[in-house]
């Protein structure tokens, strides 16, 4: 678990919801609590002790020079411990705030230097049998038709993540 003022900045897909449910009936605990269905665009971000306010106003304007986007989940994807949903149409966002942040390396490089774009749906799913219900369940929910919108920046607080602030894709509308 990291520490609180941790920052990561994701797009939340309220729409993707169900995945996560259905892992959770399977087994609560491969489900991180209090955490929406969403697609993860650089965490561990800045600390937030050191954030700035150049740092926001960059991720707003890199978050309006990218459209919303309708998306379909369709492909599930499995590794050790782990089940998650594609979502390539948002890997340019990701490569973007990547890029953007070179000196940042996503996920601590646990997942190499261009992690997919994807939701995590299950984590530490030890049990293979786990991972195997919670890959079937999901498969069945998809395809899921959703909306990237926003780009929301969050901050781990004793309780819990919260929002810092939400910046809509595509410019101050969102279109």
């Amino acid at each position: 678990m990291p520490d609180p003022g941790t920052t990561a900045v994701v797009i939340v897909l309220p729409d993707a919801a169900p995945l996560l449910d259905a892992a959770w009936r399977i087994d609560p605990a491969l489900v991180r609590h209090g955490v929406p269905a969403h697609v993860s665009l650089l965490y561990p971000f800045v600390p937030e002790s050191v954030l700035t306010v150049q740092d926001e106003t960059n991720v707003r304007s890199l978050a309006a020079s990218f459209p919303a986007a309708d998306l379909l989940l369709e492909h599930v994807v499995t590794e050790p411990g782990f089940v998650a949903v594609s979502v390539p149409e948002l890997q340019p966002i990701v490569d973007a705030f990547h890029g953007q942040w070179s000196g940042l390396r996503p996920y601590g490089g646990r997942f190499g230097a261009r992690p997919a774009a994807h939701v995590t749906v299950a984590t530490g799913a030890g049990d293979p049998a786990a991972a195997a219900r919670v890959r079937a369940a999901v498969g069945h929910l998809l395809p899921l038709r959703t909306r990237a919108a926003a780009v929301q920046l969050v901050v781990l607080a004793e309780d819990g993540w919260r929002p810092r602030f939400t910046a809509p894709l595509g410019g101050p509308d969102g279109a």
